[in-house]
């Protein structure tokens, strides 16, 4: 593996992210999911199934990641500047497009603003909610935005984020929703994540992940929206495990006929609890 420091030029800033490289042939970009415990190492595991076939090229997302984290002002207009950016530093062509939760849309999105980018998408456990408007509702988005505010606050904001992303809580979510084999959680594993959780300005993303903020679209008409014609084949992994409401908004997509679904093991992230069986169903013909 090859780690490399990618400067993207973003319309008002210049950020670094890094960017690992695993296995040789025509290029692939594997995006990972944008959630507080989620990393480009997540990734990993998919990528040295996929190595013998495609070069894999993995980076983090601006504000995400297990690396100190520089405050950015996060918002769907600036992580659709960070594909644009990273199109343009790393352009490809790419034979394979692979994005998993909520970097699903995004994906999708810069594949419609970049024609000939990309040969073909395959999305792992796609989303576009995040999980309090998901949980709770869509209408109390006015609330979701004070939550938002009140976690970045100095001082206050600290405290309220260590309290809700404390080790007994990651734990939970992770059983509850991240991994269908609750026994997957080791104390091992858990302590990894909430390194990643415990980053040095990690609570600005999270922020704005948790509380929708970083919702790509507003409606599920507006998901489905993004798969009319025009952008490259799609392929949807539709795990098997996946939370109900999370499922239902992956269901409604393989209904519109505008995709191919093949369904994998796990809950919302297959690519790390079953990688060999990820790999074989974006590899499947």
């Amino acid at each position: 593996m090859e780690t490399r420091r990618l400067a993207l030029a973003l319309p008002d800033r210049t950020v670094s992210i890094g960017c690992d490289v695993i296995g040789t042939g025509p290029d692939a970009l594997l995006l990972p999911a944008l959630s507080s415990i989620s990393t480009r190492e997540e990734m990993h595991a998919l990528a040295e199934r996929l190595a013998p076939r495609f070069r894999c090229l993995i980076p983090d997302w601006p504000g995400f990641g297990a690396e100190t984290r520089a405050r950015l002002p996060l918002s769907p207009a600036a992580l659709h500047a960070v594909l644009d950016a990273l199109l343009a530093a790393l352009p490809g062509p790419y034979a394979l497009g692979i994005a998993a939760g909520h970097a699903a849309p995004y994906l999708v999105a810069a594949a419609r603003r970049h024609p000939g980018a990309f040969g073909r998408l395959a999305l792992v456990a796609p989303t576009w909610r995040g999980p309090l408007p998901t949980a709770m509702g869509p209408e109390r988005r006015p609330l979701y935005a004070r939550l938002r505010r009140a976690v970045e606050m100095p001082g206050l904001g600290h405290l309220l984020y260590r309290v809700n992303l404390s080790t007994p809580v990651i734990g939970r979510m992770m059983r509850a929703h991240v991994y269908a084999d609750p026994a997957r959680v080791t104390p091992a594993l858990l302590a990894a994540k909430r390194r990643v959780a415990q980053q040095t300005g990690a609570r600005f993303g999270t922020a704005a992940f948790v509380t929708g903020a970083l919702d790509p679209v507003e409606t599920r008409a507006d998901f489905l929206a993004l798969f009319a014609d025009g952008i490259p084949p799609v392929r949807v992994l539709r795990p098997a495990g996946a939370p109900r409401r999370s499922a239902a908004e992956m269901d409604a997509l393989i209904a519109g006929g505008r995709v191919d679904a093949r369904e994998v093991p796990g809950a919302l992230a297959p690519h790390e609890e079953h990688p060999d069986a990820v790999a074989a169903a974006i590899l499947a013909e």
